[in-house]
């Protein structure tokens, strides 16, 4: 029964818990592939599930070496050069935003300037209808800009998935040259 269990649990929610796990690919996979609400529906549900337990859903799933050989699998269905697992302990991570505001709001309220000077977001075009604001930080710096800008008649937002590098070495040259190397030989 436990398996049966996991099993749905893990067909269910897999499009969307990978991204928690990998460096190269983000939730616009499933955006990207039509599945919006899908892919919306499994980022909250690993968010709500890592912030309780500490862990992603597919870490309670599989074990270490399962998510391994899955990342192995992704590598090979994905458009990436190459895929890795790392923990969060193992890399620095962060997420951009951007946040489409209606113009009116930066002259006619002033609160709104303080708001984007104290949260070090950055405005970065102007136009007579529009401004857009980018953010760089912690999802939950970027969601508390959300929440602050969502007074000022915000138009559009849009996040990143995270973006990570290791905090160890990784060679990326070496693992680049070997994989210019690899492709010679195929052709």
């Amino acid at each position: 029964m436990r398996k049966i269990i996991g099993l749905l649990f893990f067909g269910i929610f897999l499009t969307g818990c990978y991204t928690s796990s990998l460096t190269m690919v983000g939730p616009a996979t499933g955006v990207a592939s039509g599945k919006l609400s899908e892919t919306a529906t499994s980022a909250t549900f690993n968010h709500i599930v890592k912030k309780q337990t500490g862990k992603t859903a597919l870490e309670h799933v599989l074990s270490e070496k399962q998510i391994k050989k899955l990342v192995q699998q992704i590598e090979k269905q994905v458009d990436v050069i190459k895929a890795f697992y790392h923990t969060d302990k193992e890399t620095i991570f962060l997420e951009s935003a951007l946040y489409k505001v209606k113009s009116s709001s930066l002259f006619e309220e002033r609160q709104i300037q303080n708001i984007i000077k104290d949260s070090h977001a950055n405005i970065v075009t102007v136009s007579p209808e529009f401004f857009v604001i980018e953010k760089t930080g912690f999802r939950k710096d970027t969601e508390k800009l959300r929440e602050d800008l969502s007074k000022y008649g915000l138009l559009q937002f849009v996040r990143s998935g995270r973006i990570s590098v290791t905090k160890a070495p990784m060679g990326i040259s070496q693992i680049l040259n070997n994989f210019k190397n690899q492709n010679k030989k195929n052709e």
